[in-house]
């Protein structure tokens, strides 16, 4: 069991996700949530949780971390008050909606000596974190293409459009497996089907100094459920299918001379594990050791770009 020492602001539809993991870790000290009827229902099913009913409460205590699940415009003031009261924090995604932002988030966490993390999922789900690895064993030789899918009949938001909703969990990956090259050339193309000026499906190319690229294709009105990476290096490729949660290892490539090779597929084995509970934990460990988290600031800065050069680029 940990130390009480997180506060989680925001209990809405993702932070009470938060919430219930950090209790079960034995860290939670409180909740700060400005809705009543979220507040009385946090007190009622955790009865030894303290509970505020504003940030400014929340950050006016003695506890040394404050997990923000708050709508993302108001991110970047509430993490920058976090880190100026000396607290470190995480933060959900997407850290910021501007780069300037998430820049002098990740850039003021560092002088003050703060942990600063962010919520991007799927680098802890154990599926992408063997895979992580296995790209980085050099196997599978140079990684030269990731393209990720994220498609379903789904919640359409008034606020954003479905990159912004959708997004921030595959480019964080595409990064990850890449190994966080440094970005080149943005190109996106959109349809806004329901609502003038919010697009449903986006579908965004990315090319880096590394010479490397990825597509990344994310739509809330699909009939299938489609969540998938693929990635493309020289000797295999590798299929993480999210639905399934299988991992597959295409043994198949095309050499110098354009001739094809194929020995084959199988599938790996990876042990299950709620990667929110992953992520949770994480956090807590570098709380404890002021290691850098594998989602730290700068992380969160060079997402944060990939979206907001893709918006610029949809908006011509």
């Amino acid at each position: 069991m940990s130390e009480k020492q997180v506060i989680v602001v925001g209990a809405g539809n993702w932070g009470k996700n938060l919430v219930r993991n950090f209790h079960s870790l034995g860290a939670l000290a409180g909740v700060a949530e400005a809705h009543p009827g979220l507040r009385e229902a946090i007190a009622s099913t955790y009865p030894d949780v303290a509970t505020y009913d504003d940030f400014q409460a929340a950050l006016k205590t003695d506890v040394s971390a404050l997990v923000l699940a708050t709508p993302a415009p108001s991110h970047y003031q509430l993490a920058k008050a976090a880190l100026a009261a000396g607290k470190d924090v995480f933060v959900e995604k997407p850290m910021t909606l501007r780069t300037d932002e998430a820049r002098d988030l990740a850039e003021y966490a560092d002088q003050q000596g703060r942990i600063l993390m962010v919520g991007h999922l799927l680098l802890y789900q154990p599926a992408i974190a063997w895979m992580r690895d296995y790209l980085a064993s050099g196997k599978a030789g140079e990684v030269l293409h990731v393209a990720t899918k994220r498609l379903k009949l789904g919640k359409v938001r008034t606020e954003e459009n479905v990159w912004w909703s959708f997004a921030p969990h595959d480019v964080s990956v595409v990064l990850d497996l890449l190994g966080n090259p440094k970005l080149q050339q943005v190109q996106a193309q959109g349809k806004a089907i329901l609502q003038p000026n919010i697009a449903d499906h986006v579908q965004v190319d990315l090319r880096f100094q590394s010479r490397q690229s990825a597509q990344i294709n994310c739509s809330w009105y699909w009939p299938l459920t489609e969540r998938s990476t693929v990635v493309i290096a020289q000797k295999q490729m590798l299929v993480y299918d999210e639905v399934q949660q299988t991992v597959t290892i295409h043994h198949k490539y095309i050499d110098e001379t354009l001739n094809h090779h194929d020995a084959g597929s199988e599938v790996v084995e990876v042990a299950a594990a709620e990667p929110l509970k992953i992520e949770c934990q994480h956090f807590l460990d570098c709380l404890k050791t002021r290691q850098k988290p594998r989602s730290d600031g700068w992380n969160g800065v060079a997402v944060v770009e990939i979206l907001e050069e893709a918006q610029k680029s949809l908006d011509g």
